[in-house]
């Protein structure tokens, strides 16, 4: 039987590179039938006409198939991928600005708008990975790019569906990292620790090597003005965290910027809207130059690799967010972590990381409690238990105070997509 590889959420502007990536590996991953599902018919037939001309382009024999109906996707498939943004844009711009008033920052993934963003998709992931249980094929792998990528993928693996997460943020530190010291980025081995969006690269190695004192010595400063931090700091750390560490070491710079009046969502909705343009020309059949811009670099390396590896059982070492079991000793082994895994038919198989600094440890910890506070929540639809998981929040709870008016205004603004907190007065 062929490989059928089924898109929730094909109508994303980041599809034409994933689609990319997919065809450019049909090597290693002889897809017969792509399925992209989307509820929204325009964006489906938009982005899905452009991702037909590329594979035509591409001479891809495979079959592309575009869909409204979640469960005809899965049907037979090997592979479910869920890229989902529940509320849109619109969502994500209450994410990004409500906090503000508050006193605390906005961002999609972390504090309180990434806790806005995992209540409305944690029970559709969720319900989502169940279809897929009925009706892919048994022993299909559910991998996961939505976000909040670490709250969602805790929820899936707490479920017991056969489910991965994947971020592209190691991967582009790993190829910006490499690029400085001009090697191979697939011969650049990271040490990598901690959470989704909350993590660190401890160790950069070649041939067993560790570059990264190197690195940090020759090029801190480009390092810390590629994360928007003080070379200090990045160098006090000895390790380089990722961009979202600089929501907790620069917050009130951050705060500030924010409240100034920038939004990555008004860019994202403008780039969104000129992208679909683009897609509609009938006579455009390569993903444009401007989708750089949308963010997510080396997004469609990241997945294509995941999928090829766990088809092909390559053995290769990537990063992903998995079931802990071990890798980092000072957390629990039922714990999603963000760590370098070895990638085979059978999954992907965390590898030991060296012991966490303090300091690292004890800020994983506590976001690692909001988001099981999270899971909690979303599921349950008691505002008692979002408040106790603001509360918990390094960026909210501790920084605020009371958490009262934004738990309010957080579950009214996000109303329409919260059924399970419908008899909410």
């Amino acid at each position: 039987m062929g490989i059928k590889v089924a898109v929730i959420g094909g109508g994303s502007t980041y599809t034409p590179e994933l689609v990319e990536g997919l065809a450019t590996r049909r090597d290693r991953l002889p897809i017969d039938e792509l399925v992209l599902h989307d509820i929204d018919a325009e964006r489906r037939d938009v982005v899905g006409g452009l991702a037909g001309r590329m594979l035509q382009r591409m001479e891809w024999n495979g079959r592309l198939t575009l869909t409204g109906d979640a469960g005809d996707a899965m049907d037979g498939a090997s592979f479910v991928l869920i890229q989902l943004r529940i509320g849109g844009q619109a969502a994500r711009l209450i994410d990004e600005t409500l906090p503000l008033r508050f006193a605390t920052i906005g961002q999609e993934t972390t504090g309180a708008g990434g806790l806005a963003k995992a209540l409305r998709t944690v029970p559709v992931v969720l319900e989502l990975a169940e279809l897929a249980g009925r009706r892919a094929l048994p022993g299909a792998w559910v991998v996961d790019f939505t976000n909040p990528v670490g709250i969602v993928t805790q929820a899936l693996v707490d479920a017991g569906h056969r489910a991965i997460g994947l971020c592209n943020v190691a991967i582009s530190l790993q190829r910006r990292l490499a690029s400085r010291i001009d090697v191979d980025p697939d011969a650049l081995a990271l040490d990598h620790v901690g959470l989704n969006h909350l993590s660190w690269i401890t160790g950069a190695r070649t041939d067993g090597v560790d570059r990264l004192p190197e690195l940090l010595a020759a090029h801190g400063a480009s390092i810390a003005d590629d994360l928007d931090l003080p070379v200090e700091l990045v160098r006090k750390l000895a390790a380089v965290p990722s961009y979202y560490l600089r929501y907790y070491y620069a917050f009130d710079d951050v705060l500030a910027q924010q409240r100034a009046g920038h939004s990555r969502a008004e860019e994202v909705m403008d780039l969104e809207r000129r992208l679909l343009d683009m897609y509609a020309d009938p006579n455009l059949d390569t993903k444009p130059a401007l989708l750089n811009d949308r963010g997510g670099a080396f997004y469609s390396e990241a997945a294509a690799q995941l999928l090829a590896s766990l088809h092909d059982g390559a053995g290769d070492v990537q990063v992903v967010d998995v079931r802990n079991d071990g890798a980092l000793p000072e957390l629990d082994d039922s714990d999603v972590v963000e760590v370098p895994a070895t990638i085979d038919r059978e999954g992907a198989h965390p590898i030991p990381q060296g012991p966490m600094d303090p300091q690292m440890l004890a800020l994983v910890r506590a976001v690692k409690a909001f988001e099981r506070l999270a899971i909690r929540a979303a599921l349950s639809g008691d505002p008692d238990d979002v408040r106790r998981t603001l509360e918990a929040h390094p960026l909210v709870g501790p920084k605020i105070g009371d958490v009262g008016a934004l738990l309010d205004a957080l579950l009214e603004s996000n109303r329409p997509h919260l059924p399970r907190f419908a008899t909410v007065p």
